[in-house]
């Protein structure tokens, strides 16, 4: 497929299927070490005459992870239902506008009424919030959009650059979603009250200044590879 007669959908479907393929390697890589370490773990509890204590954790495990799974499902129906509510009633829309002038500060070559500006905003908003699963689905429709805006401006000026090269603008939002300043961590609170911490939301202030200085370092990162692209 050739820059001059694939279109920008199917620019952005090769560079997705690209990342799928590789992350299916990941994920079978992940299959083997966890395998390996499973049946490690069940060799060395029955040459040490510890299997029983092998099976006993292997079942009180399984029920962890059944009523973990459980808490969170509640938790992410919580918070996915107000995300909804903050869409149809227009808050997300609002926090849209008020905060373009820093999306156009970390992405200055996107035009302003682009659709990628929309799903980066609210990829923002819901880690914000610390509603990773709440931003996946915008990150991707994010990416698609900035890939077929890399695609529209690659097809207008001739270039060596190969074309499944992320643009600079992909690379500067993959990395603002790797840093992820958080206000309120959903999942790590959750995850503290489903095993019984005393004070689930005590992670809340080392969270926002943990995330705050990577976010803030990712942003200069991003602006000072930007501008050495740019030199």
């Amino acid at each position: 497929m050739t820059g001059k007669t694939s279109g920008p959908r199917e620019y952005t479907v090769s560079m997705t299927g690209r990342h799928l393929q590789r992350a299916e390697r990941m994920g079978s890589c992940m299959n083997y070490i966890w395998g390996i370490m499973i049946v490690v773990g069940v060799v060395y509890g029955t040459i040490t005459g510890n299997i029983d204590a092998v099976s006993d954790a292997v079942l009180s495990s399984a029920q962890e992870a059944v009523t973990l799974c459980i808490t969170m499902l509640g938790v992410m129906g919580l918070w996915m239902g107000l995300m909804e509510i903050a869409g149809d009633s227009g808050l997300i829309e609002t926090i849209s506008r008020k905060i373009q002038p820093l999306i156009h500060f970390l992405f200055p070559g996107i035009p302003k009424d682009h659709p990628a500006n929309k799903h980066i905003t609210m990829n923002c908003v819901a880690n914000f919030l610390g509603l990773g699963w709440a931003a996946t689905p915008a990150g991707l429709k994010a990416m698609e959009s900035l890939a077929e805006l890399e695609k529209e401006r690659r097809s207008g000026a001739k270039t060596s650059m190969n074309l499944n090269t992320a643009s600079n603008e992909m690379c500067t939002f993959l990395i603002l979603n790797i840093s992820s300043l958080q206000l309120i961590p959903v999942n790590v609170i959750a995850y503290r009250s489903q095993y019984g911490s005393v004070s689930p939301t005590a992670i809340v202030v080392p969270g926002i200044i943990a995330t705050a200085v990577s976010t803030a370092v990712a942003v200069v990162f991003c602006k000072v590879m930007d501008r050495k692209r740019r030199a």
